[in-house]
């Protein structure tokens, strides 16, 4: 029911309610009288129907006309209103209801368009926002852009599913000459932006380096990269590296730095050759050699003539071997030797992996065996996997063996990486010809044999037979590699330095930074420092400085300062317990002299913030006669500004602070570790600072001298 059937419903209503009691009391007195009274009501009411009939008729039509104005003005009016309202809302966001109609529709018509304009406004400085959030990503999009065209290396960023989404100049031209002698992609155009890497790369390589770097995040790894080898579809061998991008713990995408090596490999290949040449050619020339020393030394007495002869052979010989060496030095004079990349891969990944592909491509159930499950190899995990799967392929087709079960054992330096299986046994002529042929799994083939990937791993593969259990293996002989291991942290030991305050620290110089500015526009120098104990006026010195700066309220965990420092004298047993420093550790550093003035550069036009700041800059300060290094910008102290936060808390140790702030410490009691902790706190502190009406540098200064603890002197 549409609204102008519900209005004229509701008058009729209304009318009905309005005349029905004058139509009920003409009723109740026409039934209620006698003939006579009927007959003069009659004789009074006839003469003036047609007067009557005329007002009624007038009377409706003027009732019809004011329904319709009443119609018109309010109701239509409220819901054009209404569009207006959702035009407003979807479409035109500048569209403004026209204030028409009677008095009250104008007004509401007035304070919506002012509702409007007050939603604009908010969305006006939405977009504001918005445009400039924009424009400082384009603005760093521009300059990583501009960063990534200067570098040597070709680079190229891409999302999970291969897309390109960035790559700099050098990609560009690399793979544009990659191009050149393809016939894949036409006029040299094999890399753009939305395009597919796989157009560029294989992507069964791709597919398992983000399986190796998926395992390395699951396992936590530390270094989660993978590098493999590949070929171009021009015939070009290209070294890639893959480092993940990471949103939280997801992968959102990976970049490749891609480098040709194929001039190397084949200038290595032709050095190979020409040694090769080099030595046979000499052995002969040594050989004539020998001889006519030989000769020389038997028969002294010989005439003059023969032994001018034999003398004349070895001179000759002599010249040919050095116009060999000559010639060799100066072809291969600027030569690299190229290796092919192996990194450290931990064993159980590399049987996992081959496992998954014997099962997904070749349907060949696997199983494990005596495996060592903390040995590391020395590998290029792809090469190697694609070996395995190449050899169970070839006993599947040759033998129809129904299941391989792998072991993984140390043997000192090396490791054995045995394939066994149960059936047939094969001959050694038939080992030989799977060794030396290209390597094929299914359709899948590669221009590698298993001798050439065995070789570049430093290995070797050998064919044996278990007669007792009617088995047979492939034993594949590995280097084992050591992976990097973490630094042990030192246990944590409280009250370990004692807190010393002066007022003399807030008594600076340096005008260059505006005591009146936001902390939030500041940028800071957040450090700490590892001494030989706790006495700086006692003849304790410096062992460690670590930095790190925080600009734009973003800690740049790259951008840090860590130097060890000779302290010219021995370390106190005590200290080492704490920090881990041992006297061999800083013995050959370079001396405070050369240490302070280059953290002095590194913290320039910034403001120092430490963690129980006097203690630190104290040290600093007895060395500016020494150094002639001077500390003049104002100095932030994370220990004063927690007594000006947080008042009643019985401890302002960083580790109890940190605590407060939901912040987990990391590489205590090392400088770097320790300052990188202490910017985390300072950056939680600023807005809670502000909360307090604290904003600006001489504020927070202020407040910090006003706390109980900066009474205390030292």
């Amino acid at each position: 029911m549409n609204a102008r059937i519900r209005f004229a419903l509701s008058v009729i209503i209304l009318g009905l309610l309005m005349t029905g009691p004058f139509v009920i009391t003409a009723v109740l007195i026409w039934v209620g009288a006698k003939a006579p009274e009927r007959e003069l009501l009659v004789k009074l009411i006839v003469p003036h129907l047609s007067l009557g009939a005329t007002m009624t008729t007038f009377g409706f039509i003027v009732g019809l006309l004011v329904i319709r104005y009443l119609f018109r003005q309010y109701v239509q009016g409220l819901l054009k209103m209404a569009e207006s309202l959702r035009l407003m809302l979807t479409a035109n966001r500048n569209f403004r209801v026209e204030p028409e109609g009677p008095p009250e529709v104008r007004q509401l018509a007035a304070a919506t368009n002012e509702l409007a304009a007050q939603r604009d406004g908010l969305m006006d400085d939405v977009d504001a926002q918005i445009a400039a959030a924009k424009a400082s990503l384009e603005e760093e999009k521009n300059r990583l852009a501009a960063l990534m065209s200067e570098l040597a290396q070709a680079v190229v960023v891409c999302n999970i599913d291969g897309r390109i989404l960035l790559y700099n100049s050098r990609a560009r031209l690399q793979f544009r000459a990659l191009a050149q002698g393809s016939t894949a992609v036409a006029g040299g155009a094999l890399i753009g932006l939305g395009r597919s890497i796989f157009s560029i790369l294989e992507r069964n390589q791709i597919d398992h380096a983000l399986e190796v770097v998926h395992q390395r995040l699951h396992k936590g790894a530390g270094a989660a990269i993978a590098n493999f080898i590949t070929t171009a579809r021009g015939g070009q061998l290209l070294r890639v590296q893959l480092v993940p991008v990471l949103s939280e713990r997801d992968m959102s995408g990976y970049v490749l730095t891609v480098e040709n090596i194929t001039r190397s490999l084949e200038q290595a290949s032709r050095r190979d050759q020409v040694l090769q040449s080099l030595t046979d050619g000499s052995r002969g020339s040594l050989a004539n050699i020998r001889v006519a020393v030989g000769n020389l030394m038997d028969y002294p007495d010989m005439e003059a003539a023969v032994r001018e002869r034999f003398v004349g052979i070895v001179s000759d010989e002599v010249v040919r071997m050095s116009q060999r060496l000559d010639q060799t030095m100066n072809e291969f004079a600027d030569s690299l030797k190229t290796r092919w990349p192996l990194e450290d891969v931990l064993g159980t990944d590399i049987i996992a992996a081959a496992q998954r592909r014997l099962e997904t491509q070749l349907g060949l159930p696997s199983k494990t065996e005596e495996v060592d499950e903390a040995l590391w190899l020395r590998a290029e995990s792809f090469s190697l996997v694609f070996s395995i799967c190449c050899l169970a392929f070839r006993l599947r087709e040759h033998y129809q063996i129904k299941e391989v079960r792998f072991r993984l054992q140390p043997f000192g330096k090396l490791a054995y990486l045995d394939i066994v299986w149960a059936g047939q046994a094969m001959s050694s002529e038939t080992f030989y010809t799977w060794e030396t042929e290209a390597m094929q799994v299914g359709s899948e083939t590669s221009p590698l044999s298993l001798r050439d990937v065995i070789d570049r791993h430093g290995g070797e593969v050998w064919y044996e037979r278990e007669r007792s259990a009617q088995r047979a293996f492939f034993r594949l002989v590995l280097p084992i590699a050591i992976p990097e291991t973490l630094a042990a942290e030192f246990a944590d030991e409280s009250d370990v330095r004692p807190e010393y305050y002066d007022f003399d620290l807030f008594d600076f110089r340096d005008q260059s930074i505006d005591l009146d500015r936001p902390l939030a526009d500041l940028s800071y120098t957040v450090f700490d420092t590892e001494t030989t104990g706790l006495e700086p006026a006692g003849g304790d010195e410096i062992i460690q400085i670590g930095a790190i700066r925080i600009v734009n309220n973003r800690l740049l965990r790259q951008e840090n300062f860590d130097e060890l420092v000779d302290p010219e004298r021995l370390l106190r047993p005590e200290g080492v317990r704490i920090h881990g420093i041992t006297d061999d550790m800083v013995r050959g550093q370079p001396t405070i002299d050369a240490v302070l003035p280059a953290f002095h550069d590194f913290c320039a036009e910034t403001v120092l913030v430490a963690h129980n700041a006097a203690f630190d800059m104290r040290f600093l300060q007895l060395k500016e006669e020494r150094t002639g290094v001077v500390f003049s910008q104002p100095v932030l102290d994370t220990l004063l500004l927690s007594a000006v936060l947080h008042a009643n808390q019985d401890s302002h140790q960083l580790e109890k602070i940190a605590e407060r702030l939901g912040i987990s410490i990391t590489g205590r009691h090392s400088a770097l570790g320790d300052a990188l902790a202490t910017g985390e706190v300072f950056l939680k502190m600023l807005p809670l600072l502000e909360q307090m009406g604290i904003v600006t540098l001489r504020q927070a200064i202020e407040a910090s001298q006003k706390t109980y603890f900066a009474r205390v002197k030292y």
